[in-house]
């Protein structure tokens, strides 16, 4: 459980959490945001896999990609409802 956890949060504080959210933040469609989040997830996780599938555990890479598409999907209803504002 605690492994779970550590991942998620280490997500969240790394690239597919921060930078998801300002790539989120750059677009007014949800989908295309969902998508830059999806790839961001992958991205850092082959970063930190140094670029080999084989280094790449099942957890980490779902975690990754969970978290991006949250984070982007988060910024983009931030900029729609902002400018709403």
């Amino acid at each position: 459980m605690l492994e779970i956890l550590g991942t998620i949060g280490g997500n969240i504080l790394s690239l597919p959490g921060i930078l998801g959210l300002a790539l989120g933040m750059m677009t007014r469609k949800l989908w295309l945001a969902a998508i830059m989040g999806a790839v961001v997830g992958v991205l850092e996780t082959l970063a930190f896999a140094h670029w080999s599938f084989a280094n790449v555990e099942a957890l980490e890479l779902s975690a990754g990609i969970l978290v991006g598409v949250i984070a982007c999907s988060l910024g983009c209803l931030i900029r729609l409802k902002g400018a709403t504002v």
